[in-house]
């Protein structure tokens, strides 16, 4: 071999790896969005189990959203999660019916959510 091929196989070398390294960063962001994101289904799911179990005449049952107008309640060691919902009476002929709502919000990279509903019977 001549000293230019070897300079020629070392700048391919260095090329690939230049390029795979940039994969990196990228893999942990995507890893870091799934992790929040299945921590936020778990904290709605939470919430849930939780409402499914009160009574209808409950006052965390009582229709608006909840904690308060502009309130959202810490979740995690950090804080990293706010959650919320909303509690709705359905319109007749549902009306024995309560939707609720549960927002669990976040901040990776960028604010992201999640969000499940479901109805209570009276």
């Amino acid at each position: 071999m001549t000293l230019v091929e070897i300079m020629i196989a070392l700048v391919v070398l260095a090329l690939g790896v230049l390029t795979l390294g940039r994969l990196f960063p990228s893999a942990s962001t995507t890893q870091l969005r799934g992790r929040m994101m299945t921590a936020g289904n778990y904290y709605a799911r939470e919430k849930l189990e939780e409402l499914s179990a009160l009574s209808w005449s409950d006052t965390a049952l009582n229709v608006g959203r909840h904690p308060s107008a502009t309130g959202a309640e810490a979740l995690g060691t950090s804080g990293a999660w706010k959650r919320y919902y909303n509690v709705t009476v359905m319109a007749a002929p549902l009306a024995e019916l309560k939707s609720v709502t549960i927002t669990v919000r976040w901040t990776a990279t960028k604010t992201e959510s999640t969000t499940s509903t479901t109805y209570l019977r009276k």
